[in-house]
């Protein structure tokens, strides 16, 4: 096999870097591996975007799932049959795609021998379009609490796992809310929302289960909503996310669309796979199938 790694040192606040010998060893057990290894934001993005990939069997992103977000991207700049199937080193701190591949965050091993054994699954791949520009993404993108949170969380990553965790709860009791109109393929809601979010595969942060039908390869985006609600509720309801029972709850309405239609009174920002970038009004729509991934033939 020929594979370009994308590697991103800082990934779990720095902790990342000690891993790039010994994944290095591992993946030249099996293949000619070209290594890049990125020093800032966006870099990841420009390395494979310019690379040369007519003789490459994979493209990995060694990181989390920000350094996932800037390959995928970077992937997109070449034309839909020159890009190979996409690999995922999960050595960031909270890897929320990788679960679906059944891998835990730390767990790049595993995600060598998906590598290694050479199978790919199809998956949908996001769309976002806003009037300044346009972005793809595998994960998840969100308004309203995620970006809240993003901003609160991003100087407290040497806190590891716990930084999201805690960012979310105290964000979530501050209740911030924001009107927003969606219209869902031909259906139009209009809430007060604490936050809404369109995903492609099931978890965001460390393990929120924020999307528990979520089906990566099903030509459809799953929408969670969470409307205004008082905050005991929010006690109540927070636990609930990690097994993915909070959309039991009343205040939390889910559907599904091809293509979502965000608009605000002012515009909010975004926040895709870890990341923060772009605002309403925006427009997103499921890619179905688009794009190979090192994955088990079968979903986790």
């Amino acid at each position: 096999m020929r594979l370009l790694l994308v590697f991103n040192p800082h990934a779990a606040a720095g902790r990342a870097a000690g891993l790039l010998g010994p994944l290095r060893r591992a993946l030249r057990r099996f293949a000619d591996v070209e290594i890049h290894v990125t020093n800032g934001p966006g870099e990841a993005t420009d390395m494979v975007s310019g690379a040369d990939l007519s003789r490459c069997d994979g493209v990995l992103a060694g990181g989390g799932d920000g350094t996932l977000f800037e390959v995928l991207n970077g992937l997109y700049a070449h034309a839909p049959s020159a890009r190979p199937p996409l690999g995922v080193i999960p050595v960031g701190t909270g890897n929320a795609f990788a679960r679906d591949l059944g891998l835990a965050p730390g767990d790049w091993e595993k995600g060598v021998e998906l590598v290694e054994a050479g199978a790919t699954r199809a998956f949908d791949v996001g769309e976002v379009e806003w009037p300044a520009g346009s972005y793809r993404f595998l994960n998840i993108v969100g308004a309203g609490l995620p970006v809240d949170v993003m901003h609160f969380t991003d100087r407290l990553k040497i806190l590891g796992r716990s930084a999201y965790t805690f960012g979310t709860l105290l964000k979530a009791m501050q209740m911030r809310c924001y009107p927003l109109r969606l219209e869902l393929d031909r259906r139009v809601v209009e809430r007060d929302c604490l936050f809404v979010e369109i995903a492609n595969t099931r978890y965001t942060g460390t393990s929120f289960l924020i999307a528990p039908g979520a089906e990566p390869d099903d030509g459809l985006l799953d929408v969670i909503l969470v409307s205004r609600l008082a905050r005991r509720r929010v006690l109540q309801l927070f636990p609930s996310v990690y097994e993915g029972r909070h959309v039991e709850y009343e205040e939390v309405e889910t559907f599904r669309a091809r293509e979502i239609r965000i608009a605000s009174e002012k515009p909010i920002g975004l926040a895709p796979d870890g990341e923060l970038r772009g605002e309403t009004p925006v427009t997103i729509r499921c890619g179905h199938r688009e794009l190979a991934v090192f994955a088990p033939s079968s979903a986790v």
